[in-house]
């Protein structure tokens, strides 16, 4: 590994980029994370990391290519299907200290008897600019006291207050993308406001439905800079889950405005500055002038509520799967459950469990796997490294390889699961296993769902303790419930819509208006680069970025994001 990286790091020197791409295989990817090009950008083939090598190397000037003194040392392992040594490197850019993963297979006609596989290459930090500049926490005087002026806690009500200031950053949505972001932007010095409708930091979880536990176990999902305590149990309860954001933000002394909503704004050209109102829940508002507004709301926003035949005469109770809470009502009932993801079998679970009599009813193939098997796509986390080195293997993964990673462990899991999925199929459920055989992960990249963790709801339904029905059956709603195209009818006093939620470009159009969200497009799901579209980089319309995805997703591109606004914030970047 260490003559792979001498050999490329002299061939970037005399910048003989055709040198540098011959150490690669044909058919190599290399991943940059505004490392060279300060962008989020993946290129595939020999020849085309040697043009991209030849755009880049003047401005990035890349040097000091070295083993990471402080990351795991190399590792044989098998990734994708392929074997390889997997080794952290660490080197130096124009904007600062930068580090990476490199995949090298054997091969003996190599300069470097390897040539690489896979390649990331990620920013660190910026020079002299906070984190990743080497000083660990603010350096204060061991005498420092101000006697007779404002201790700690009226520092914080005035930061908190912003009488007499606006902030650089607004963040709109306390979740876990809000958060943190907002924490990796104050470990950078860069003001930062984060504001929430909900009454409390934590309420996107703690006023969803009453069972919520998380699906990935706990060492996935820490937030930065504040890790859970090693107590904590290995699925994570909503409600423990949202009073640990409201102490978080407590704790990292972040700014956040509860019961305020962003209820318009437009931006300057001519100061590069937006200018946005903001509503509290009294009704007051207050116009501030950020530089930069982050949409934090999250890949879950605005509920999804499909037109459906007939439903305006339905006599039951109609609502979205955000809006429920809890079963107890309907104990000795009939419920329907519109939506076969993980909030309608959780939800119907729930209402099974409350003594209802409930029925889901199946829009589209749904993709179930055991929630133990679920687990598979985060085994990085698994395997003995510290939480930051996982999370740099994380986002070293290419697109191509990433497909093919997931195509193996979605047919491992289907496998194992292979008597549940059976039975369900006896029952006439409908299963997919994802674009590409793909599985739940590549769904959830594409399109946000479409998939269950199977927590005992998937037996319900073989057993036929909980009904299936499929959509394309039922003609319409009536006021007693579903009328199928056979003639018979289905009671149900209460349909839950577990529908989904709309792109977040339309929390975009629902607040800045028509312009600003056909400028920048759709948000999430993949582009023709294999990145995400519009998340944690520049979008279409100056000054706008988008953040979201699970607690991991969150931890790690929150520091990419935050550095991308501070290095425009100090001037690096126009």
């Amino acid at each position: 590994m260490a003559s792979w990286l001498e050999a490329f790091g002299a061939a970037l020197a005399r910048q003989d980029t055709p040198a540098a791409a011959g150490l690669f295989l044909d058919d190599a990817h290399w991943r940059d994370v505004l490392a060279f090009t300060w962008r989020l950008q993946t290129v595939s083939g020999a020849a085309a990391i040697a043009e991209a090598l030849r755009r880049t190397l003047a401005e990035a000037k890349p040097t000091g290519f070295r083993p990471h003194p402080a990351r795991t040392p190399p590792r044989k392992v098998v990734r994708a299907g392929t074997e390889a040594t997997e080794a952290f490197f660490a080197f130096d850019t124009a904007s600062g200290p930068a580090e990476g993963v490199l995949r090298l297979v054997p091969d003996p006609f190599a300069p470097a008897g390897a040539r690489a596989w896979t390649l990331l290459t990620a920013l660190a930090g910026l020079r002299g600019q906070g984190e990743g500049s080497g000083t660990p926490r603010p350096a204060e005087p061991d005498y420092s006291r101000d006697f007779g002026g404002d201790n700690w806690l009226d520092k914080r009500g005035k930061a908190h207050a912003y009488a007499d200031r606006d902030p650089a950053v607004i963040v709109v949505g306390a979740g876990q993308a809000g958060l943190s972001v907002a924490a990796r932007l104050g470990a950078l010095g860069v003001d930062t406001l984060v504001i929430d409708r909900q009454a409390r930091v934590g309420d996107n979880w703690r006023k969803r439905y009453h069972s919520l536990t998380l699906h990935n176990e706990v060492h996935v999902n820490h937030l930065p800079y504040m890790p859970f305590p090693p107590t904590w149990p290995v699925f994570i309860p909503k409600d423990k889950l949202a009073n640990w954001f409201e102490a978080y933000a407590e704790s990292l002394e972040l700014n956040v405005w509860t019961g305020t909503e962003l209820a318009g704004g437009a931006y300057d050209e001519a100061e590069r500055r937006w200018r946005v109102t903001l509503r509290r829940v009294d009704g007051t508002e207050r116009t501030m002038r950020p530089r930069h507004l982050v949409f934090a709301t999250g890949v879950s926003s605005i509920p999804r509520t499909p037109k459906l035949p007939g439903l305006d005469s339905f006599a039951g109770t109609v609502m979205h799967s955000g809006a429920y809470t809890n079963g107890a009502a309907w104990k000795g009932r009939r419920a329907l459950v519109l939506g076969t993801g993980n909030s309608g079998h959780d939800v119907a679970q729930d209402l099974h469990a409350s003594g209802a009599e409930v029925s889901l009813v199946q829009r589209s193939p749904t993709y179930i796997v055991g929630i133990k098997e679920a687990q598979r796509v985060y085994a990085i986390y698994s395997e003995g490294p510290p939480m930051e080195d996982c999370d740099l293997l994380a986002t070293s993964f290419p697109y191509p390889v990433l497909k093919r990673s997931y195509q193996l462990s979605t047919a491992a899991s289907r496998e194992a699961d292979k008597p549940l999925l059976d039975a369900l199929e006896a029952r006439g459920f409908r299963l997919t296993f994802g674009e590409d055989d793909t599985g739940f992960q590549m769904m959830y990249l594409r399109r946000g769902g479409g998939y269950y963790f199977n927590v005992g709801c998937s037996d319900l339904v073989a057993g036929g303790e909980v009904g299936l029905l499929q959509y394309r059956d039922i003609e319409r709603f009536v006021p007693e419930g579903a009328l199928l195209r056979d003639g018979r009818a289905v009671p149900g006093e209460l349909l839950v819509l577990a529908t989904g939620y709309e792109n977040q470009q339309e929390v975009v159009r629902a607040s800045l208006g028509d312009e600003v969200a056909d400028r920048i497009g759709p948000v999430w799901g993949f582009d023709d680069g294999g990145e995400l579209r519009n998340m944690w980089r520049p979008t279409a319309q100056e000054g706008l970025w988008f953040t979201a995805g699970s607690l991991a997703q969150c931890r790690i591109y929150s520091k990419y994001l935050a550095l991308q606004i501070k290095a425009r914030e100090a001037g690096v970047l126009a």
